[in-house]
């Protein structure tokens, strides 16, 4: 679907993906974040997560997005926080960025593994970044909770059936690449609702300011769409975590 209806979705969200405000904290927590700590997080969006780090814990870092919406967010946030010296954000595609090797304590990507073609290739795309064992990966992606309707794989994933898998499943996918599951925090029903249903409220916004964009048909079935199979399927049978991984 087109970046520009995203980020006409998306334009209230500070968090780009059904996570609180508490749970990004409490992941920083977990990963156990020190003053000087060096991050590269991939499809970045509006630069949350690197901004209230450095801001909280001292870290520094790069944030890459193709969206120059987003990342004029992001550095407006880097400001208001004070950690533009910290921060860098840089306009790129993720999925053709070239990770420098060894270079980073922790590579992060959230919700965004179609730039390695799925989830193992993309942790595949991010284990070269990793400075040392201690190193961590952050990787945001969606599982079903338990196995949905066949309409569901067509409502939610485009009709792949392989596209996302269970939570074991998940685990068995972390493994293949030789990666060790060490933490998660995973989004609850409050996270996914204020997540999806801010984006019916953004975009009904959008449309009655914009009646006449030549695209307005065309939202509108984003919008109805997203907003149906949110209702009928994800609710139900769709998750969404960040799993914290390290080389064993």
């Amino acid at each position: 679907m087109s970046l520009r209806f995203h980020e006409i979705a998306e334009r209230d969200h500070r968090i780009l993906n059904p996570f609180t405000e508490e749970q990004l904290m409490l992941l920083g927590e977990l990963c156990r974040l020190q003053p000087g700590a060096r991050q590269l997080d991939l499809c970045c969006g509006k630069g949350e997560m690197l901004t209230r780090w450095a801001a909280t814990w001292g870290i520094t870092g790069v944030g890459v997005d193709i969206s120059s919406h987003f990342l004029e967010h992001a550095r407006a946030r880097a400001a208001e926080l004070a950690v533009t010296d910290s921060i860098e954000f840089m306009r790129a595609d993720a999925a053709a960025f070239p990770v420098a090797e060894g270079q980073f304590d922790i590579v992060s990507c959230l919700g965004a593994t179609w730039i390695g073609d799925g989830l193992a290739g993309t942790l595949t795309k991010m284990v070269p970044g990793l400075r040392d064992r201690d190193s961590l990966i952050l990787v945001g992606e969606p599982y079903w909770i338990e196995e949905p309707p066949p309409e569901a794989y067509d409502g939610i994933a485009g009709g792949d059936r392989e596209l996302f898998t269970t939570l074991s499943g998940t685990l068995d996918r972390f493994e293949s690449v030789g990666l060790d599951l060490v933490e998660m925090v995973v989004a609850g029903g409050h996270g996914w609702d204020r997540y999806e249903a801010a984006q019916w409220l953004a975009l009904s916004d959008w449309l009655r300011e914009h009646p006449d964009d030549p695209e307005l048909e065309e939202i509108c079935r984003f919008r109805d769409h997203n907003r149906r199979a949110y209702l009928t399927y994800g609710r139900r049978y769709f998750g969404w975590g960040v799993f914290v991984l390290r080389r064993p």
